[in-house]
């Protein structure tokens, strides 16, 4: 079924994009900075006193004691690092990344624990030890990954960021692959501006599919479509005559203007990993074939569909998750008055 979320001229959420790689939340320094000193004190403790832990949790201590010293070794050289990280978590990425891992395998590794080796068994920790993954791990996965989320998001944001321009303006600098302007098209007939999602998304391969079934009930209201995408249009032409949309007018837009200008946003995560995006998503990729591809473009940019008329958009569907479907053809009948139009089920 398609999601019902209606057709809204009001813009969902301005656009907003770090203007550097290097401009970060200072909550995220700090939050380094906290784990650097838990590292370095954990770290330290371990090495100077290697028997405590074991004699708090009830094992029996270690032939080689100097083995879990180097245990601790590690632990206090990730605080050297993260401590790096923390003056630039952006750039620093990989160090996170690496903790973020370490933080996620320690936990897998108590768990193949207790779900794998019988009780008794020799080699298997005491629940007691449990707390370790706690302090060492589980309460930094949620800062950590939100870091390396932020990392990501910055690092894939176009190139030439800043104010949105005007729709008019952009609509008229802006050519297809055939050499027509949306404003020059929209002064003769309506117009249906689809924008698409990087190559790679499924959906966006699920709304070329969709605008292929329903291209001639589009054209036969007398409206164009045109397709603003992200990608290179020679490098990318291949890509749309797989879908039998190789002839339709197509704009490149790689730095993401047309999209501000039209006060298309960039993604928040529940719009991108919700879990509702992602069965929708398992659904488009695997059941119905549409597949993922490689990332082409900013994986963060939302979609949406216009219809624009004489250089002015007269309906626009934003979508309110990556996973939203609308319905083109509701979206491109001029003959509907109204600016919100109820998509249809498939």
């Amino acid at each position: 079924m398609r999601t019902d979320l209606g057709l809204i001229t009001e813009p969902m959420n301005r656009f907003t994009a770090t203007t550097a790689a290097t401009s970060h939340p200072r909550w995220m320094t700090h939050v380094l900075i906290a784990a650097a000193i838990y590292n370095l004190v954990w770290g330290g403790w371990v090495v100077l006193r290697p028997m405590d832990l074991f004699d708090i949790t009830g094992i029996d201590r270690p032939i080689y004691p100097g083995i879990w010293q180097c245990v601790g070794m590690i632990v206090g050289v990730y605080g050297v690092g993260y401590a790096i990280a923390a003056r630039d978590p952006y750039r620093h990425w990989p160090i996170v990344l690496v903790g973020f891992l370490g933080k996620t395998f320690g936990p897998l590794g108590m768990a193949y624990q207790w779900l794998v080796l019988p009780p008794g068994a020799p080699g298997r920790l005491p629940m007691e030890w449990a707390i370790v993954n706690l302090t060492n791990d589980l309460i930094w996965w949620v800062p950590f990954g939100m870091i390396l989320f932020q990392a990501f998001k910055s690092f894939s944001a176009p190139a030439a960021v800043g104010e949105a321009e005007s729709v008019s303006r952009l609509n008229e600098q802006f050519r297809s692959q055939q050499g027509a302007t949306i404003a020059e098209l929209s002064r003769n007939q309506s117009v249906l501006v689809v924008f698409l999602r990087h190559s790679g998304c499924t959906f966006c391969r699920e709304a070329l599919q969709d605008l292929r079934e329903q291209r001639e009930r589009i054209e036969a209201m007398g409206t164009a479509i045109v397709l603003v995408h992200m990608g290179d249009n020679e490098s990318s032409r291949a890509f749309f005559e797989a879908y039998g949309l190789g002839d339709v007018h197509r704009i490149s837009d790689p730095d993401c203007r047309l999209y501000r200008g039209y006060e298309l946003g960039r993604g928040r995560v529940g719009q991108l990993f919700g879990l509702s995006v992602f069965w929708r998503g398992f659904k488009c990729a695997i059941l119905n074939r549409h597949g993922v591809g490689k990332l082409g473009g900013d994986g963060f940019q939302m979609p949406g569909a216009f219809l624009v008329r004489d250089n002015q958009i007269v309906r626009a569907f934003r979508h309110q998750t990556a996973a939203s479907r609308p319905d083109y053809c509701s979206v491109a009948d001029p003959a509907i008055r109204s600016t919100s139009v109820e998509p249809s089920s498939p």
